[in-house]
């Protein structure tokens, strides 16, 4: 029996994955079908007939087929998929085996906000001299850094929306120091680097596990509609000097509304990139980049009743 396959597809913003997903009379699963040929989907390895066992960490076996096509359209340009060849699919189905047993259980890197206390961030960065973009991470009990979800011993990828692959040591810490008072960090625990180095996958924010932020964070994935997407960014400062994209002037049907937007919902990436630290103008250039899509990460702030709404400068996206 085979073993499931992991495929990490990544597209830009014109283009398509190059399959399509179908649930078919008389067979079980979601079954990956008109792979393009010389498509992306194609050029990774995927097959005609392969079940789909996994979205971005997910397992999707037992869902119903609109909702993983769902999952699919809102990871943006960048999904990861764990799939089982068709025969395997089925000899595992006749035996009654559970699946979800062939997947590793954790794959997801951790997006991590950290807010800095009287004794830093609580944690220390170690790596090889000399090489660049190897970081990892110690840990202080109890501080800030385990607080906010940070693994010991894990594996810095990203430290506020961009990568730390060509970073040096001396670098990384400069740019710790000009965070100020918090860090919003990419990590992957030991078992999830290992994931990810041994098949030669690049972990991503766009796959990353939001759970642990201080807020419950949503995805909303938008198709632009003939008037636009229905929506405006505008900045503001939420407390403490900091500066926030946030939304607002959400128009009836368009589909702002239909991804669940919130009036007042602020951004906190974009096609699974933070933008922390992106002034407003450059976070419009990143929704206007993906022409007819786009991602957002968003929080409602009145959530955790810390950041004024009422100083809104407007400041107008393609709606």
């Amino acid at each position: 029996m085979g073993e499931p396959r992991f495929y990490l597809l990544s597209k830009g913003s014109t283009e398509t994955f190059g399959f399509c997903l179908h649930e078919e009379l008389g067979c079980q699963g979601h079954i990956i079908r008109q792979v393009e040929l010389g498509g992306l989907a194609q050029r990774r390895g995927l097959q005609d007939g392969d079940r789909l066992l996994q979205v971005n960490g997910h397992f999707v076996d037992h869902m119903e087929h609109h909702r993983v096509v769902q999952k699919i359209k809102a990871s943006g340009n960048q999904v990861l998929l764990a799939v089982l060849d068709g025969d395997s699919y089925e000899a595992a189905k006749a035996l009654g085996r559970d699946l979800s047993q062939m997947l590793p259980t954790d794959i997801r890197p951790r997006l991590c906000h950290i807010m800095r206390d009287k004794s830093g961030f609580g944690f220390s960065v170690s790596g090889p001299e000399g090489v660049k973009g190897t970081f990892q991470l110690s840990v202080r009990q109890d501080g800030p850094a385990e607080r906010a979800g940070v693994p010991s011993g894990s594996w810095l990828l990203e430290l506020n929306g961009h990568s730390v692959r060509s970073c040096s040591h001396t670098q990384l810490a400069r740019k710790l120091k000009q965070s100020g008072s918090k860090v919003t960090l990419l990590v992957a625990s030991g078992p999830v680097e290992e994931f990810y180095r041994l098949r030669g996958l690049q972990a991503t924010a766009a796959l990353a596990d939001t759970s642990w932020l201080p807020f419950k964070a949503r995805e909303l994935h938008m198709v632009k509609g003939d008037t636009g997407y229905g929506f405006l960014l505008k900045e503001d400062d939420y407390g403490s000097g900091d500066v926030g994209q946030f939304l607002w002037d959400i128009d009836a049907g368009l589909p702002a509304e239909q991804a669940g937007m919130k009036e007042g919902d602020r951004v906190l990436a974009v096609n699974g990139e933070s933008i922390e630290g992106l002034d407003h103008q450059e976070t419009v250039l990143r929704i206007r980049a993906h022409k007819e899509q786009v991602t957002l990460l968003v929080i409602d702030p009145r959530q955790r009743c810390v950041l004024p709404l009422d100083r809104a400068v407007p400041s107008a996206v393609p709606r």
